[in-house]
């Protein structure tokens, strides 16, 4: 289905090696996705292994790679202090012949990524990172030979490293250059010694913030020695492209796909010439929606593993009182977090500026999907709603139009309004971002008018005592360094700017790599200062103006969306949604109106006279509601039996209805096992039960099986229940 297909008509003496390249798979070694404890069977190590599996089986002279973010992110950090780490034992397992580190293997310092890393079996590689008297850190490059052909690997990570890891001691006694000329020189070294040269290359198809060097296109423009290229980093699916004679490939992010390269040689002899290559990519989602299966083998192996991400995910820190966090979205298809302050990004900026002291934080949230409800607060609950793991509070000294700039840049997330728009909608650029650029500022007041042109926006910024903020102002602002990093780069906000970073949460004299996260820094303070118990405080600090939400027709649009009959404009693919506003005052065309009135299951012609969007949507809104006329309005009234109308016999004791069997009962398999309110990871969960329970099911349902629980439904992956017989 998914496996590309070897010529049939190969020359007897052809040689065909095939190469696989896993890339940012970032912890996904089973298909669970450790935030919300939930499975995920869009990609993980266990779904790659089957298509592995059978690629070999189809050509056994198979090569397999790992292109780097290997150990980070999905609580692959909980290993790092443990034993063993399940994704090392996982490649090991599947029979990795190389791993090129990506610039998340640098997160920990060098000691946790020794411990982690020499757990590998094969060869490390890292070509252009060397140590300070002048010897590579790792091998630049690793020779595997399959029937006879010698393979040439050559590793490299981007070299903006040091700009990740600055202000941390990762990179300490290392010195990073240029993997342009550290990839020639490796060629050098190469020739005469290989029959054909592949790079693994941890760097995106182009460059990256506009720095020379830091793409895989330079390289493939400068090095056409290379056959091919897997490249990563950037977490885009490049099936096939062709740079100077160069095949590329990169295979998303996740695990979702892996990134495949075929070679064919002709053997005349002794020598070997390269006669065909290409390159593609195998999904674990197929175009059906039908996903790979896992592989049931290294699922046991790395079981142990997954029980105890699970356990810790599941750990209570605190316990939330008065109110949601998030509430619930208006209008289907445009998210709340984005479009509002929400308690839950008001509680990130109270345990950012609580622990940095700085005048005023920023933080972005990338999952349109957050929600923390009144309850129990667990560990799973903080990394669901703050996704960047790695994500830590740095302090800068700014001026007030650093902060501005910043700010404008940041609202850039949002579309301009047009007069009748009566929704937010987001820029289709900004949407389809590797992480969310939509920013949120703490410890200050502010409107976004998005009547305005992007960079003139915000209004009435001011300290929280009114006071304005003026360009001259002296401020330190408390951000993730990654995002600094970014808006210093070409081309953007802040370019050329120097600020002095005076504080890191991950200084080894604050919270230390780990503890420095957001995420942990969370955990810390619900359970050291709010000791385990959290009620928001609504605090109203920033709103969007410039939408005219007091239009009649708004209701009108929110009911039509809400019901399905309306949608919130998204790309053709459906992948980016909310990327233009719904408008009541564009003029509204014959086919809308009788496509719309399908959908609502009422007459189009009653429709005829009206002339703009908003017309129509609030008179099929009233058409919805009208409430309909009684059916049975002529239809004689039927007598009542009479009163003394003799009582029907009992049925005969021998004739009486089969008792219905037993209801089934399935015990629990798994340690925690999260009981939610449909069948689907986004449904709220209702409870836990505990691993050897029994329960009584009373259903499937898409995968899941419903259950009695506290005398109500509740759905629980089926997969870890045993129905008993």
């Amino acid at each position: 289905m998914f496996l590309k297909q070897l010529p049939v008509h190969a020359e007897e003496k052809d040689i065909n090696i095939t190469l696989l390249a896993t890339s940012d798979i970032h912890g996904r070694f089973m298909p669970w996705d450790y935030a919300i404890d939930g499975p995920n069977v869009s990609g993980s190590l266990t779904q790659l292994y089957t298509i592995i599996k059978q690629v070999r089986a189809e050509n056994p002279n198979t090569i397999l790679l790992d292109n780097g973010d290997l150990i980070q992110d999905n609580s692959a950090e909980l290993f790092n202090d443990q034993p063993l780490s399940p994704m090392t034992q996982a490649i090991n397992a599947m029979g990795y012949e190389a791993w090129t580190f990506g610039n998340h293997e640098f997160n920990f310092g060098l000691d946790v990524l020794d411990k982690v890393s020499s757990q590998f079996k094969g060869p490390r590689l890292a070509g252009n990172v060397y140590k300070e008297n002048g010897e590579r850190f790792l091998p630049a490059y690793t020779i595997i030979e399959r029937d006879g052909v010698k393979v040439g690997v050559i590793g490299m990570v981007t070299p903006l490293i040091t700009q990740y890891e600055k202000g941390t001691d990762h990179l300490e006694g290392l010195v990073v250059k240029d993997p342009v000329e550290e990839t020639k020189k490796a060629v050098k070294e190469l020739e005469g010694k290989v029959d054909v040269m592949i790079g693994l290359l941890h760097m995106g198809l182009e460059n990256e913030n506009g720095n020379p060097g830091t793409g895989v296109m330079d390289i493939a423009n400068a090095v056409p020695e290379l056959a091919g290229i897997f490249a990563g980093h950037n977490h885009v699916l490049i099936n096939n492209e062709n740079v100077n004679g160069v095949v590329i490939t990169e295979p998303a992010k996740y695990g979702t796909h892996i990134s495949r390269i075929d070679l064919t040689f002709s053997k005349d002899g002794e020598k070997l010439t390269l006669k065909d290559k290409g390159a593609s990519t195998i999904p674990v989602k197929a175009a059906d929606g039908t996903t790979v299966k896992s592989d049931e083998e290294l699922e046991k192996l790395l079981q142990p593993y997954h029980e105890f991400a699970r356990a810790d995910a599941n750990v209570v820190v605190a316990q939330l009182k008065g109110t949601n966090l998030v509430p619930p979205n208006e209008i289907e298809g445009i998210p709340a977090v984005q479009v509002q302050e929400t308690p839950l990004s008001d509680f990130f900026h109270e345990v950012m500026l609580h622990y940095s002291n700085a005048d005023v934080v920023a933080h972005q949230i990338d999952n349109d999907k957050a929600s923390l409800n009144v309850g129990p607060i667990k560990k799973k609950d903080i990394a669901y709603n703050y996704q960047f793991a790695g994500g830590e509070v740095s302090v800068y000294e700014v001026t007030g139009k650093d902060l501005m700039d910043y700010m404008e840049w940041a609202v850039g997330y949002f579309n301009s309004t047009r007069d009748g728009d009566v929704t937010v909608s987001f820029d289709k650029t900004r949407r389809a971002s590797k992480y969310s650029t939509n920013d949120f500022f703490g410890n200050v007041k502010y409107d976004i008018d998005l009547s305005e042109a992007p960079g003139k926006r915000i209004k009435n910024l001011r300290k929280l005592d009114g006071t304005p903020i003026k360009a001259e102002d002296q401020l330190t602002l408390g951000m993730n360094a990654y995002r600094m990093d970014f808006l210093l780069s070409k081309g953007q906000a802040l370019e050329g700017r120097k600020f002095n970073m005076t504080w890191s949460s991950k200084d080894e004299s604050a919270y230390g790599e780990t503890g420095g996260t957001i995420r942990n820094l969370a955990i810390r303070y619900l359970k050291d200062e709010m000791k385990g118990e959290y009620k928001p405080t609504i605090q109203n600090n920033w709103k969007i103006v410039g939408v005219d939400t007091k239009s009649p027709a708004r209701k009108a649009v929110v009911e039509l969306v809400n019901k399905g009959i309306l949608t919130v404009p998204t790309t053709e693919d459906g992948k980016y949604t909310n990327i233009a506003s719904i408008n009541v005052k564009d003029v509204i065309t014959q086919q809308e109106i009788k496509e719309l009135s399908a959908k609502a299951k009422v007459d189009s012609a009653q429709f005829a006279k009206v002339k703009t969007t908003g017309e129509f949507y609030l008179a099929l809104a009233k058409a919805l509601n009208k409430p309909e006329p009684p059916k049975d309005k002529d239809k004689p009234v039927k007598p009542e039996a009479p009163k003394d109308k003799p009582a029907k016999p009992e049925t005969p004791k021998d004739k009486a209805k089969p008792v219905k069997p037993a209801t089934p009962k399935g015990k629990v398999t798994a340690y925690h096992l999260n009981v939610r309110a449909q069948a689907a990871n986004s449904g709220k969960v209702l409870g836990t039960i505990a691993k050897n329970k029994e329960v009584e099911v009373l259903g499937n349902e898409k995968g899941w099986y419903v259950i009695s629980y506290k005398g109500k439904k509740g759905y629980v992956y089926s997969r870890y229940i045993d129905l008993l017989k």
